[in-house]
């Protein structure tokens, strides 16, 4: 890996080439996802049928395009069944951390019969969509509808692309089976995002649209987002180490690599007051890298966005990592929660050595659905606050609108709205 000592022009130098990675340099495909979105609009359920056939190379029809429960056991008999009870664990971790998001309706009344509050309402209907092929991810399944479960959603809507054959990934149906899933269509690209921001014949419509996926998933998502409400638009994976002396070479190699692997466009970064760490780490990662299976990928994503940044201070590696504002962030220093009270800015933050990347991305139950290209700075993980939405409540008795009712009736005419404050002037003439 590439090593440099971290100063202003080098951290500037280091994000400018991180933001090229952003999902709003995509456009040069926007005209093409454009173009699927409108006519799946327009034709629904034809259009599907159509771009199936062209990108998928399988037949769909309104008859087939719902996995039904024959197709769901079928996947089960093909998932060891070992793999089957670590998803079920997982899936319980999940939902018992999700569980502490939970937010309830409020109200508080006052002796003047004034009643001020907050419902909270669970959205009726979401959507998630689920990437097919070799990035078909069972853990990404349980994070993206676990929390709408939780939440409270009525309807859990999943779209996955089929396989050549026709069907879906197994490990997908069995994991969407235990989160609580309740219909699957063999529906993938752009297309499947469109046909549930608008509905068609055979997929309802829903309220929000979750779930990762390629460019031009990302790009449907934005173009529907208004329609209705979408996750957000989710660049490549990256993790980020803060490091001292004491985190050992070999662990903070492996966990840059967790991430590295899964594409080119992927960041890992080690930020380090130790010379003789960024050293080691580097060596470290260049003996697995000849070790593991996607060398190739690696490689490539070492070459494009791999850093070792070696800092004066921890004070200064801390600045960075705040500026940096990564999807994961590991901790490994002498005192990693002191390290932790000065970071503002990550999505999710690993603390000691053995509190590796991939601990959360399957098993502890934290959300890895994680902000992006330094979005971190003012997003948050995936959550139950995403499937909910609250409305203010508002009940004046007439004694209570009495004692201030001139004090509204003036501030409407100072900003020239006489209907407002006629509106309220009327009650006490």
């Amino acid at each position: 890996m590439r090593t440099i000592t971290l100063t202003e022009e080098t951290k500037k130098d280091l994000l400018d080439s991180l933001l090229k990675r952003s999902p709003n340099n995509y456009d040069s495909y926007a005209d093409t996802v454009n173009e699927i979105v409108n006519r799946v609009r327009e034709e629904g359920d034809k259009a599907l049928h159509d771009y199936t056939l062209q990108f998928d190379k399988v037949e769909i029809t309104p008859d087939n395009m719902a996995v039904t429960r024959e197709e769901i056991e079928e996947a089960y008999r093909m998932v060891e069944p070992e793999l089957v009870e670590i998803i079920k664990k997982s899936a319980e971790n999940i939902r018992v951390y999700h569980e502490k998001q939970k937010q309830y309706s409020w109200f508080d009344s006052k002796p003047d019969g004034t009643i001020l509050g907050q419902k909270v309402t669970a959205l009726s209907r979401v959507g998630v969509y689920v990437p097919g092929g070799k990035a078909a991810y069972p853990s990404s399944v349980l994070m993206n509808i676990l929390p709408a479960k939780v939440a409270g959603v009525d309807s859990l809507i999943m779209v996955t692309p089929p396989g050549k054959d026709g069907k879906v990934n197994p490990g997908t149906l069995v994991a969407a089976d235990i989160a609580g899933c309740d219909a699957i269509y063999k529906v993938g690209g752009a297309q499947a995002v469109a046909a549930l921001a608008f509905g068609t014949a055979t997929i309802p419509k829903v309220d929000k649209i979750v779930g990762p996926g390629n460019i031009f998933v990302a790009l449907a998502k934005k173009a529907v987002f208004g329609f209705v409400s979408i996750d957000s638009i989710a660049g490549p994976s990256e993790i980020l180490v803060l490091a001292d002396e004491t985190a050992n070479p070999r662990f903070v190699a492996a966990d840059l690599l967790s991430q590295a692997e899964h594409d080119e466009m992927a960041s890992a970064i080690l930020v380090t007051t130790s010379k003789e760490l960024a050293k080691q780490v580097s060596a470290e990662v260049d003996k697995f890298v000849e070790q593991l299976s996607r060398k190739e990928i690696l490689t490539k994503s070492l070459d494009n966005y791999g850093y070792i940044l070696v800092a004066e201070t921890m004070e200064d590696a801390i600045d960075a990592a705040n500026e940096i504002a990564s999807e994961h962030l590991e901790i490994v220093t002498k005192n990693p929660f002191d390290t932790m009270t000065r970071i503002k800015n990550a999505g999710a933050i690993f603390l000691g050595e053995y509190s590796s990347e991939p601990l959360g991305d399957y098993f502890a139950g934290p959300n890895h659905v994680l902000p992006t290209n330094g979005t971190a700075k003012f997003f948050s993980p995936l959550s139950v606050d995403d499937f909910i939405k609250k409305s203010s409540i508002i009940s004046y008795s007439k004694e209570a609108l009495q004692a201030v009712h001139k004090d509204i009736e003036k501030f409407a005419e100072s900003e020239h709205l006489t209907a407002h404050a006629n509106s309220i002037k009327v009650r006490f003439e």
